[in-house]
């Protein structure tokens, strides 16, 4: 058998947060590594998310990196960093890291095939090309294939129509313009605060209401992050110590545990304090409880009575009895959104009395009447967590696709590999807290465990390792019992795969947090990495000879560098 050449020990996919962090990382351990990236620049959802009003939901300092070497001289301008920003950070990152160098752009991964003789995996692109690895390390994110309903006469409308995940990277400027925009959630809620602006009309098609938080933005001057840059060493370790990777700290106390008073004082504290501070710093059963946390959404709700000057409005926006629990469908941060709604060039409509029928060639059509547009916003979401996984066409041992193997639901260990796809691992994917967490302590949390895997696995000469599925049962089993114990399921949400035609309802992130998601980790390669399968060589045909058998192993599948397994390839 013809010993094949590994163009890479290592393929990653995606470069956002947590790809550019594993390529650094991986770089300098000594492994041969290139960065696939279906987008033309760096960033994830920074580099397709360039919408107008885009921005983070996470404050910085914590939407960063924790490496002294970048945050010493790196300045934000706002709280609440927008998109122009992120972006602007993440040039900054490929200068101090030198990144684009072993980065391909432009190239969407659209299939992987496992070679179980050779335990390596051939990875195919849009472009065409091939490349053959020892592991791949998938870093698609949550939020990185949109999910666009099945809006009958949408490709008939005459005039502009995009996602929001899709918006034209040279703009769309919204002035004048009448403008349509589906659907209430994040991007939902930012490009209303910025068409409200400028736009002849806005009209804001809502299914159901978004919980908006205040988030308390506000500038940032030098002097300022000079003087806090003393405490960023303990304020990175306090986030990987906290359920959200935030430097958010949850309240010990029950809503109950205190007097009225105390806890309406204490909600207005948390509101002052503005971004997830409501969210993830709240009483601690607000997301346990219903009876508790009826009193955080009676409180926001009163929050959004007071800036909506028409009742019945108001009553749209936030009802009198909620749709679902507070903050079990993630949060969006608004500056403007509620006070838009007293001006006269913008409504809101209730998709609950009066659904959408079609898009027509002038705009939409619900069963009550027609809207003319000269732009629709689809701003409708994601196939959330597990679509990026899924758009990929893995063929895994004896070809079993990684879509149908989840069909009937997500089966992984540790949110981070799957039985039956050998050498491949994800990030900030299904039932790992991705969705619960800040990307920049989950790219260093989980991806710092993941270098630490790839790099124990090449010291002792391991070149291949596959979650069991008695771990995969007992992972999902955890899964599903913290998820019983909290508010989750209790809404349709992305969080539930709830928002997909067809897709299992199911809980998507790990419900623990991170540090017990991290104990677990370490706890697993204490004990020589249980719940997965080990090898160091690949698997032969019964009755191969002995020179057959040596022939059939990479070239030097006994070297412990897996970067030593062939010359380093010139750079793409």
């Amino acid at each position: 058998m013809t010993v094949q050449h590994l163009d890479r020990d290592i393929v990653i996919v995606g470069a956002g947060f947590a790809g550019v962090y594993q390529l650094h990382k991986l770089r300098a351990q000594g492994f041969s590594v290139v960065l696939l990236e279906a987008g033309s620049g760096l960033g994830g959802i920074w580099h397709w998310n360039c919408y107008p009003g885009a921005r983070v939901d996470s404050h910085v300092p914590v939407y960063e990196f924790s490496d002294p070497d970048l945050w010493r001289d790196w300045y934000w301008d706002e709280r609440f960093p927008d998109w122009r920003a992120l972006r602007r950070y993440f040039a900054y990152l490929d200068q101090k890291w030198d990144l684009s160098r072993d980065i391909r752009f432009d190239t969407r991964v659209t299939g992987a095939t496992w070679d179980e003789m050779s335990a390596t995996w051939e990875v195919a692109t849009a472009t065409g090309d091939a490349l053959r690895c020892r592991f791949m390390v998938v870093c698609t994110g949550f939020a990185s294939k949109p999910h666009i309903p099945d809006f009958q006469g949408l490709s008939e409308f005459r005039g502009i129509s995009t996602h929001t995940a899709r918006w034209p990277q040279e703009g769309i400027d919204m002035t004048d313009l009448r403008v349509g925009i589906i659907g209430t959630g994040a991007s939902g809620v930012q490009v209303t605060q910025e068409a409200a602006k400028i736009a002849a009309s806005v009209t804001v098609f809502q299914r159901t209401p978004i919980m908006a938080l205040a988030m308390q933005q506000r500038p940032l001057t030098r002097e300022q992050q000079d003087a806090a840059k003393a405490d960023y060493p303990a304020l990175f370790q306090r986030r990987t110590e906290t359920f959200a990777g935030f430097d958010i700290v949850r309240n010990d106390h029950g809503a109950f545990e205190v007097d009225d008073d105390e806890r309406h004082a204490g909600f207005e504290r948390m509101w002052q304090a503005g971004g997830f501070t409501f969210w993830a710093g709240n009483y601690s059963d607000i997301m346990i409880d219903e009876t508790a946390n009826r009193t955080a959404y009676d409180f926001w709700r009163g929050k959004v009575h007071e800036r909506v000057h028409d009742p019945a409005v108001a009553e749209i926006l936030a009802p009198s009895e909620p749709p679902h629990p507070f903050g079990v469908k993630r949060p969006s941060l608004e500056q403007t959104y509620y006070d838009a709604f007293n001006q006269a060039n913008i409504v809101v409509i209730d998709l609950q009395a009066a659904p959408i029928e079609r898009i027509t060639p002038a705009g939409v059509r619900t069963t009550a009447t027609n809207y003319e547009f000269d732009l629709i916003v689809l701003a409708t979401g994601f196939d959330a967590v597990t679509g990026g996984l899924t758009s990929i066409d893995f063929a895994g041992s004896g070809g079993r696709r990684l879509k149908d193997s989840w069909a009937d639901g997500v089966h992984t260990h540790l949110g981070l590999a799957s039985a039956g796809f050998p050498n491949l691992i994800y990030l900030y994917g299904p039932q790992s807290p991705s969705g619960f967490c800040n990307g920049p302590t989950c790219a260093e949390v989980q991806g710092g465990w993941v270098v630490q895997l790839l790099t124990d696995l090449r010291d002792r000469g391991v070149i291949r390792i596959e979650a069991t599925r008695e771990a995969e049962q007992a992972w999902g089993e955890q899964v599903t019992m913290i998820s019983q114990m909290t508010l989750f399921p209790k809404a349709d949400s992305w969080y539930m795969g709830a928002n997909i035609p067809g897709k299992k309802r199911e809980l998507l992130n790990y419900p623990g947090g991170i540090p017990l998601y991290a104990e677990q980790c370490r706890n697993s390669a204490a004990n020589d990495y249980s719940g997965f399968d080990l090898s160091c060589a690949p698997a032969t045909p019964s009755g191969d000879s002995d020179r057959d058998r040596s022939e059939s192993r990479l070239a030097d599948a006994s070297t412990p560098r897996a970067s030593h397994l062939h010359p380093r390839p010139e750079r793409p």
